[in-house]
């Protein structure tokens, strides 16, 4: 397999991973996950829920994408990753500048680590794709 698309795997991978992890936690305890990290609590369990439930099927199609089965599947790809990448960190980083609910520091220090590390992940898998055009 050339270079180029072992780093692709990988990319993929990596954001399937990150995905998963928090889906996985935010599907089954939404609330102890918020109290824990410092972060927001839900007012319901039904939007943390269906974020968590969306994050799994997101890493399960990123995972698919990453093993070659795209086509046969209609997995995402590096372009349907980079979108949500971009998408979600932007809406964590417009929340982060323009909310002032009172968080503890950890908590304002996981959501920026988040927002830091997802847009890496997102410029990193642009430039993969551009090289690759």
């Amino acid at each position: 397999m050339p270079r180029m698309q072992n780093y692709h795997r990988a990319l993929l991978i990596i954001d399937a991973i990150i995905n998963l992890v928090l889906g996985a936690l935010l599907l089954m305890a939404p609330y102890g996950v918020a109290v824990f990290l410092g972060v927001p609590e839900p007012g319901s369990y039904l939007y943390s829920c269906v974020l968590g439930g969306v994050l799994v099927g997101i890493s399960f199609t990123l995972f698919l994408a990453a093993y070659g089965q795209a086509n046969t599947y209609g997995g995402l790809g590096i372009g349907g990753a980079i979108i949500i990448n971009f998408c979600g960190a932007g809406a964590l980083l417009v929340w982060l500048l323009l909310t002032s609910y009172p968080l503890p520091i950890r908590g304002l220090v996981l959501l920026w680590f988040i927002v830091i590390a997802v847009i890496l992940v997102g410029v990193a898998e642009l430039s993969l794709l551009i090289k690759s055009k």
